[in-house]
């Protein structure tokens, strides 16, 4: 987890985040255990309770289950779940400024691409295997409408 903090939200909410993004990279798997929150606030030097409550929220939200004496563990099927549910926040609230950012500068599709992948010649043709997710294609992945 990175260690530095912004001041464009709390602490617990960036935490939760960081544990959303380590499930959705593989770090944090179905089944397994979360950081202790002891051990999390002591490395980040963060109030236990505020860990607890990054944590909680993630409970509440079904991603999570605490397991009493044991701990907090990734529950099955979260990360789909989360994939879905961090697919539908993009394309809400980041995907139309992104959207106008590439209108107002004139960029297109070929453009990000080439930017993308910058040793890839322009001559080449950009088909269907060019894509990033070709060869890593995984049903539930599939965007849901």
């Amino acid at each position: 987890m990175d260690r530095e903090w912004n001041d464009s939200q709390p602490i617990y909410r960036q935490l939760r985040d960081r544990v959303v993004a380590m499930i959705l990279d593989g770090v944090l798997k179905e089944g397994d255990p979360l950081p202790s929150v002891r051990n999390v606030a002591a490395e980040y030097r963060v109030n236990p309770l505020t860990v607890l409550k990054g944590y909680q929220q993630l409970v509440d939200e079904g991603f999570v289950e605490t397991r009493r004496g044991l701990g907090m563990f990734v529950q099955p099927g979260a990360r789909a779940s989360l994939l879905h549910a961090e697919r539908q926040k993009f394309l809400a609230d980041d995907w139309p400024r992104i959207f106008s950012m590439l209108q107002r500068l004139g960029l297109d599709a070929d453009a990000l691409l080439n930017a993308a992948h910058p040793q890839s010649s322009p001559a080449a043709p950009q088909g269907p295997k060019s894509t990033p997710q070709s060869g890593s294609h995984h049903p539930e992945e599939e965007p849901h409408q």
